[in-house]
């Protein structure tokens, strides 16, 4: 091993996955040896571990490197093939075995990446297994892969029907009025999975839903625009395709399928945090209905607007506020019991799905919800929008402690301040006055600060916003 390969993978190695650029920070040997690294992780010797990847062209190569890695320690690998992100939590959650999913999600076709997760569809980030793979691949890389006694066994599964079948148990969209919807899958994965999910590709009945599909072909080139529905340039195509057909709804999702987000029929889209609001209170109802009597938790993390909690408020269950962070927020499901969970970046996490996150299921009860109603999205969401939001602004600093230092200066006499995951500061303000409050926190992997405002109305968000980025990019 050079020193080089050694850099390359603590470079790639993040704090919730693997992420790296292809043939360059990310090469057959390095996923080899993180292959050998999880399996002795998760003490996978002689049981099933699970492999899945996305439709970049480099990751059929890579799961098969993996699989050796994973073989020569012992596992017996089950390769699912092209899927989704959530397919492999399925297969973990079911199955209760381990899985690694191959896909960089929304990132462009030159990077690839690791999803890991431990039986049951665990989370695993640096602080609960991540750097111990990392640093048990690199010493793979140094000495070689020792194959145990027994080498393990490979074999190749579909789940897709499965998961979709899965799905449909949960939410059932039989009895929905009529609707059309445009679905932009970007070239990505959600190409497959629509169709099973929604359609009757993998054998189960006809939904009341006329899908309109767009850049269902899986490429992972990404010719059309790149899968980051977050990104608003990247909704733009939905946006028209959704006025053009005079269609009830759009949604977008992204690379690996994992996230989904929404378009009403006016072609605007609808905040990640009013489809939290909705889902919860839906999780809440049939929570009610299956645990009478019972506490109910949701969470939500620090940056979704005041109306997710103040939702699972009014409807008698209790908001647990969380970091942010996909693998945080799957550790504090499982230790609140939640029967669900919400991020702002549209990440959406079920009790009832091993407390993994699944943009598929979220957009299925948002089906549900507006389905059973005769409103139009539009009004279905406005109830669950009172407030202006800023969206989340990234600025690159030369000096990130300098610059939180510089905004804490000019507003902790004027609000109240939490360093829960990074600075947080709610404004003190009379009782006629429209209410607000930001966070500022640190990327985990960039010289970046990324700003999120809330208030009462868009002029006191543009306000706060504006002061805000000013002193960030002083």
């Amino acid at each position: 091993m050079t020193n080089s390969q050694a850099d390359s993978l603590r470079a790639s190695v993040k704090a919730y996955d693997v992420r790296g650029v292809v043939g360059e920070t990310l090469t057959d040997e390095m996923v080899e040896a993180l292959g050998a690294g999880f399996v002795d992780e998760v003490s996978g010797a002689g049981s099933r571990v699970v492999i899945g990847h996305d439709m970049r062209d480099s990751s059929p190569t890579f799961a098969r490197a993996f699989a050796r890695g994973a073989q020569a320690r012992g596992a017996n690998v089950v390769n699912l093939g092209l899927c989704s992100t959530d397919e492999t939590y399925f297969a973990s959650g079911s199955w209760h075995v381990p899985a690694a999913m191959f896909t960089a999600s929304h990132n462009p076709a030159k990077y690839n990446g690791i999803k890991f997760s431990r039986a049951g569809a665990q989370g695993i980030s640096l602080d609960t297994g991540l750097a111990a793979i990392r640093d048990r691949a690199i010493a793979f890389l140094d000495g070689g892969i020792p194959a145990v006694a027994a080498p393990g066994s490979y074999t190749e599964h579909d789940v897709l029907a499965e998961y979709a079948g899965y799905l449909r148990s949960l939410v059932d969209l039989s009895n929905i009025r009529p609707i059309r919807i445009v679905v932009d899958a970007g070239n990505g994965m959600g190409g497959l999975t629509v169709p099973a999910v929604l359609g009757t590709v993998a054998g189960l009945a006809a939904l009341p839903i006329e899908i309109i599909p767009m850049y269902f072909e899986l490429d992972g080139t990404f010719p059309n625009h790149e899968a980051n529905p977050l990104e608003p340039a990247n909704l733009v195509d939905l946006q028209r395709a959704v006025a053009q057909h005079a269609a009830d709804l759009g949604l977008a999702f992204d690379g690996d399928a994992d996230r989904c987000f929404v378009v009403d029929e006016r072609g605007e889209a609808v905040n990640p945090s009013a489809v939290a609001a909705i889902v919860a209170a839906r999780e809440i109802a049939r929570a009610k209905l299956t645990s009478p009597g019972e506490e109910i938790v949701v969470i939500h993390n620090l940056i979704t607007s005041n109306i997710v909690a103040e939702t699972i408020r009014a409807l008698g269950a209790t908001p647990v506020r969380t970091k942010v962070g996909h693998s945080l927020i799957k550790d504090q499901m499982a230790a609140t019991g939640a029967v669900f969970g919400g991020e702002h970046s549209a990440h959406y996490y079920f009790k009832n799905f091993w407390g993994a996150d699944n943009g598929m299921l979220a957009a299925m009860h948002v089906l549900a919800e507006f389905g059973s109603q005769p409103e139009p999205l539009s009004s279905l969401t406005a109830q669950y929008s009172p407030y202006a939001l800023s969206g989340e602004i990234n600025s690159t600093v030369a000096d990130v402690v300098a610059a939180t230092a510089r905004v804490r200066a000019a507003f902790e006499a004027r609000g109240t301040l939490d360093e829960f995951d990074g600075l947080t500061i709610t404004g003190t303000v009379a009782a006629d006055e429209p209410f607000w409050w930001f966070s500022v926190r640190p990327s985990n992997t960039e010289p970046l600060l990324r700003l999120n405002v809330e208030a009462a109305d868009e002029p006191t968000m543009a306000r706060v916003r504006d002061e805000v980025l000013a002193l960030i990019r002083a």
